[in-house]
């Protein structure tokens, strides 16, 4: 029968996607790895690929259709010999009552091979590519679910299986609270558009409910003289001419926070239900505002990076970010946050963490303000930034040792290249 092709869950949030474009038409014969279609997810736009070789013998949902459910079908895949879906069922005409036969002796067995569909329910449904990884990895192939076409196993499966065995059960989430539609109906008499909301906006929209509902935010604030950092970036970038990277603002606030969660690891902390996650490495989501949302890619192990790696690091993630190119695992994961909207001239604002992370530094832009430097009041460059933090997992006293930490690596930053 048929192999169904169903809406795939490309990222760990994505509950509906929309078929962006088929590479494929029908009566096309496609192989193991081929790319299929493009699949618009709520973080990206991504290419989805046949685990199966075989014919495409019916797309079920063309391109541009949005809202469609994970798991839902979106094509038929046809081995040799087959069609897309069964042959109708021929209709009985009424005949007139034949006299009975005289007894017949018993059919005999049937001796015809048991069809292939038939045995292949009796084992394990897996890709050949699973397989292999499966002998090589040890791992047990009957206790996965499969998330392939008919319930098969593939090589994401595997991943997913290595990764829930290693992390500790998560905190049960209670269902968000939706807003009744009385209490957004627009004004009858307001000139008005009604634009509905991308994957994305869905998943931003509920996410950051979620948060505010369930995590017990409080938010210490705090003043930083920018000027030594300023000339110290300035000075790196001297030395940097010529090699294509230039560092901003923005990359030596990430090696200050990652260094400062170093200094005070009980920072670098996660709650899990009756569990409390301690990372050993600091990875920093890091804000960037794209087309319709939000996107937080992850520069992993931020503290043992150079600042010149990770200014590229940023660069190419913002940039790929905005092209809706980024591949899951670089938007996945991350122990803190950190959101900038000093381009805009925000002087200070409190961000919303970005679950299950414990905590996320707001940034406001640098502005000359009067300062006190060396017991001597003077006019010098400021940043106002402010943590939120999860009370679950880090407590008052150890929010404000990060950011004590903070400020003193921003306005002695030699001490976050040490």
């Amino acid at each position: 029968m048929p192999i169904e092709l169903k809406m795939p869950a490309l990222s760990p949030t994505m509950e509906e996607g929309t078929v962006a474009k088929w590479l494929v038409k029908e009566g096309d014969t496609v192989a193991a790895g081929d790319v299929l279609a493009e699949i618009e997810t709520d973080k990206a736009t991504m290419e989805f690929e046949a685990v199966d070789e075989g014919r495409i013998a019916k797309i079920v949902v063309g391109d541009g259709t949005g809202g469609v459910k994970v798991g839902t079908v979106i094509a038929l895949i046809a081995g040799d010999g087959e069609e897309a879906l069964p042959p109708p069922a021929k209709k009985s005409v009424p005949k007139a009552k034949a006299p009975e036969p005289a007894p017949a002796p018993a059919a005999a067995p049937r001796s015809d091979p048991v069809p292939q569909s038939m045995v292949e329910s009796d084992r394990i449904k897996a890709s050949p590519l699973a397989r292999r990884i499966a002998e090589q990895s040890g791992t047990d192939l009957s206790g996965i679910k499969g998330s392939g076409p008919d319930g098969r196993i593939v090589k994401a499966d595997l991943e997913g299986a290595s990764q829930s065995k290693a992390a500790a059960p998560a905190a049960p989430q209670p269902a968000v609270v939706s807003v009744p539609a009385s209490a957004v109906a627009p004004p009858s008499d307001i000139p008005h558009e009604a634009i509905k909301l991308s994957n994305m906006r869905k998943t931003i929209a509920r996410r950051l409910t979620e948060s505010k509902q369930t995590v017990p935010h409080f938010y210490l604030t705090i003043d930083c003289n920018l000027d030594a950092l300023l000339k110290l970036r300035s000075e790196l970038n001297a030395g940097l001419e010529g090699r294509g990277v230039k560092l901003s603002v923005n990359d030596l606030l990430i090696k200050a926070l990652g260094a400062a969660l170093v200094e005070v690891p009980d920072a670098n902390v996660q709650f899990a239900g009756d569990t409390l996650l301690k990372f050993s490495r600091v990875d920093i989501s890091m804000a960037v505002a794209i087309p319709g949302g939000l996107i937080t890619p992850v520069i992993t192990d931020v503290a043992n990076r150079s600042l010149s790696a990770i200014a590229t690091q940023a660069k190419s993630l913002a940039e790929r970010a905005r092209e809706g190119k980024l591949q899951p695992e670089e938007y996945r994961g991350g122990t803190a946050s950190i959101s900038n909207l000093g381009m805009y001239g925000i002087k200070q604002f409190d961000a919303v963490i970005n679950p299950p992370q414990g905590m996320i530094l707001a940034v406001g832009a640098g502005e000359k303000r009067p300062y006190v430097v060396n017991d001597a009041l003077s006019v010098a460059t400021v940043i106002t930034a402010t943590g939120s933090f999860d009370h679950r997992a880090i407590d008052g006293a150890v929010g404000a040792e990060l950011m004590a930490a903070f400020k003193r690596l921003v306005e002695k930053p030699l001490g976050m290249l040490a």
